[in-house]
């Protein structure tokens, strides 16, 4: 009775588990038969490609390998062969260099309250019986001769001696690149004098029309020829060239003239013979900071030191001075640029010692001067791309100027105001109105003081 009753309760708990253990058996069955027609498919399927590949190689002139009993991966086609480089052409001589310029012209008269109010080394056409005339006619030539030497070639031909409108070269000079990144170079020929910041800066950039006599009576034409070395970083000198850049989207740069510059100059001025036998040396320190909110601005300190020669035709008749009319020749500057984004400060001040006229003594001596100027300007976008500089200057000069007859004494104070407007990259339309204040001492004339007023035009074409 007892091995009945356990063989009814096995049934009744073990019957339900054999009969799912049948199932589960059957059903791995059904999955291996499965898996060996999906192997079966695969093979064939992998026969029919290979036979494909024999076939397109064949159309293609390949031999077709051995064929396979059982193919098990797919054969890969050769990568093409890259096609031979060709060796580039040397550049010719004329892809190497290129031509820019800009012209301006200008009308001194629009209106003046006293013609005998002159600035003759500002612009020879202003003052009386002048109207129309050419200020500047530049044309120039620059490019790489190899990878380490550029040249940079620029004649004017709105010089005026006299007659008008005749060429003189402004710029000749090459550079020497030191190292590879071009942060090292040497400058030598005739070119702008490493002093100031104004003096630097291009005439075709400059807002007001004329340059201020506190800084450019240091170095007239701001040229001399000369032997200079330069120093910058990749970074700084990209950053210099954008500031810069000429049309409107330039802020008035001064242009590369590195952080670091030192040299030596003849020191009698561009397109002047040496007369004596000392060097000017110079020296400029100048770093153009970008603030994190974009804002640029450059600090500058520079100074030079030599001999100035008064030449027979820069002396008037019965005028004394020292026996061989040489002198001291020096100064130190600073200078401070806030760049217009969109609002400007500029500012320079020198002080130094220089031939100058003395009309008690009738006498040239060796005698201080000082003098700077502040601007303040503005760069407005308007809605079609044009843009608008408005700026404001004021300048104040006590010295001599020593490429005058007699290195004449000039006191100035001098207000400024216009408006350049940038029509595009080619064309800029100035217009600038003055309150002048000038007294010139020399041996043909001992006191002359002449107040006024005058509103002048300038269109430039760049091109």
């Amino acid at each position: 009775m007892r091995l009945r009753a356990i063989a009814v309760l096995a049934a009744l708990f073990l019957g339900p588990c054999l009969a799912q253990e049948t199932e589960i058996l059957k059903a791995i069955e059904e999955l291996s038969e499965r898996q060996r027609q999906l192997a079966a498919e695969t093979a064939s399927r992998m026969q029919d490609l290979a036979r494909a590949i024999d076939e397109l190689k064949a159309k293609l002139g390949k031999p077709a390998p051995q064929q396979a009993a059982a193919v098990t991966a797919p054969q890969v086609a050769e990568a093409p062969k890259p096609a031979p480089v060709k060796p580039t052409a040397p550049m010719r001589w004329y892809e190497k260099y290129s031509f820019r310029g800009y012209t301006q012209f200008r009308h001194n008269r629009v209106y003046t309250s006293n013609p005998q109010l002159l600035c003759q080394s500002c612009d020879r056409n202003a003052g009386a019986n002048t109207n129309l005339s050419f200020r500047r006619a530049r044309f120039v030539l620059f490019g790489d001769v190899n990878d380490r030497i550029s040249f940079y070639f620029q004649p004017d031909f709105a010089s005026t001696s006299g007659n008008l409108h005749f060429g003189q070269i402004r710029d000749l000079y090459f550079d020497i690149a030191l190292d590879r990144a071009k942060e090292w170079r040497v400058r030598a020929g005739q070119a702008k004098l490493p002093f100031g910041f104004e003096n630097l800066q291009s005439s075709q950039n400059r807002m007001a029309l004329d340059r201020t006599d506190a800084l450019n009576t240091a170095t007239p034409n701001e040229r001399d020829l000369g032997v200079f070395a330069y120093w910058a970083p990749r970074e700084i000198r990209r950053r210099l060239a954008t500031l810069a850049a000429a049309g409107p989207a330039g802020l008035k740069g001064s242009g590369d003239y590195g952080v670091v510059g030192f040299g030596v100059a003849n020191g009698q001025g561009a397109n002047r013979a040496e007369d004596n036998n000392a060097l000017h040396y110079f020296g400029r320190v100048a770093y153009p900071w970008k603030l994190k909110n974009e804002q640029h601005v450059e600090l500058g300190i520079q100074a030079y030191t030599g001999f100035y020669t008064l030449t027979s035709d820069q002396r008037s008749t019965g005028t004394q001075g020292r026996a061989d009319f040489r002198y001291p020749d020096r100064r130190l500057a600073g200078s401070f640029v806030w760049y217009p984004q969109p609002l400007g400060i500029q500012a320079e001040y020198n002080y130094g010692k220089g031939p100058q006229y003395n009309s008690f003594s009738k006498t040239i001596e060796a005698a201080a001067l000082r003098g700077g100027y502040i601007q303040a300007m503005y760069r407005g976008r308007l809605t079609n791309g044009q843009v608008l500089f408005p700026f404001a200057r004021y300048q104040y000069y006590d010295g001599g100027k020593k490429i005058e007859l007699d290195a004449a004494r000039h006191r100035v104070r001098e207000a400024e105001f216009g408006l350049e407007w940038h029509w595009n990259n080619f064309l800029e339309l100035t217009g600038a109105f003055v309150h002048s204040d000038r007294t010139v001492e020399n041996g043909r004339t001992p006191f002359v003081r002449q107040i006024g007023n005058y509103l002048r035009l300038q269109l430039q074409v760049n091109y």
